[in-house]
């Protein structure tokens, strides 16, 4: 299997080659750093969010887009048959990138070669790599200093990093963020203590909010889409007594924060994201079917009512 970041890197030149279609934005730092724009200044769209969740998968899962049965919000529903690889070493946002007046969440495998994050030891990856690939949540392009300070970090030079960018106020921006529904079940294991190479694929679905206005709304629409409308399949091999006894801690409802919209949350907190109990991140909706005995346990519950609120704000 190719590296986490060569196979993001083959998606970003597929989605460079499709620029003008796809309503993306491509330019080159002056230390020669690739930059490709789903939604800071460029347009962006259906097709680059979901394009972009996926180079942010490393290409080792799958993102789709369509409507949905029970609800007037369409679904984004993603997959894996390699989620550990997918959503912890890849995906997940875990690594706070900063410059002058610069802020982002970065994601994507680039992390795997930078190991910034105790996560990559208890993973025990690591990618040597010649080029890497990240993805920004930001609402500003990346400076020349951003780029090489990232580049340094993980051992490439500057023309060795691709950046993919989107701010959360942005189509596609807001897609890519609700496509983690897996990743957030993976991490939200991880965090309990749960050994997560039992875990062999994973499926879930969430729905796309409306688009914000500003980000700080989007980060609240995005989160409640996960927290409760996320629903996640996990298919694993372990014990049945076992996945009784943490299933109902993996749902969103095991937090004591559950019930208001996210921003509500946030506000309580003074708008401090390290505060907000980290139990609280993780989807609505968790299935767990064991592939050793053939049993499905199902655990937490959707909250339609605490979407529209969020929503409808």
């Amino acid at each position: 299997m190719k590296s986490l970041n060569e196979l993001a890197w083959n998606k970003c030149d597929e989605l460079a080659a499709e620029a003008q279609r796809l309503n993306v934005a491509l330019s080159m730092t002056a230390a020669d750093t690739r930059i490709i724009d789903c939604g800071v200044k460029a347009t962006g769209g259906l097709e680059a969010g979901r394009r972009l969740a996926e180079i942010c998968l490393a290409d080792c899962g799958s993102v789709q887009i369509g409507a949905s049965q029970q609800s007037q919000w369409p679904l984004v529903a993603v997959r894996s048959d390699q989620p550990v690889l997918a959503c912890l070493a890849a995906q997940y946002a875990g690594w706070q990138i900063t410059g002058e007046k610069f802020f982002a969440m970065g994601g994507g495998p680039m992390r795997a070669a930078a190991c910034k994050e105790p996560l990559f030891e208890h993973l025990a990856y690591r990618e040597k790599a010649d080029r890497v690939v990240g993805v920004l949540e930001t609402s500003k392009l990346p400076t020349d200093e951003v780029c090489l300070r990232i580049a340094k970090d993980c051992g490439v030079t500057a023309s060795g990093l691709t950046l993919a960018v989107a701010r959360t106020a942005s189509l596609a921006g807001t897609v890519q963020i609700v496509a983690r529904s897996v990743e957030t079940a993976l991490h939200k294991l991880h965090t309990i203590g749960y050994d997560v190479k039992k875990i062999v694929s994973g499926i879930g679905s969430a729905p796309l909010p409306p688009i914000a206005a500003d980000d700080l709304v989007g980060i609240g629409r995005t989160n409640d889409a996960v927290l409760y409308g996320g629903e996640v399949t996990l298919w694993v091999r372990d014990d049945d007594a076992k996945l009784a006894e943490i299933g109902p801690k993996i749902p969103s409802s095991a937090s004591a924060d559950f019930g208001e919209p996210f921003a509500v949350v946030f506000e309580r907190y003074g708008r401090d994201f390290y505060k907000i109990d980290p139990l609280l991140f993780s989807p609505a909706v968790i299935t767990l079917v064991n592939l050793n005995s053939g049993r499905a346990q199902r655990f937490g519950e959707l909250r339609p009512d605490v979407l529209e609120r969020s929503f409808n704000s």
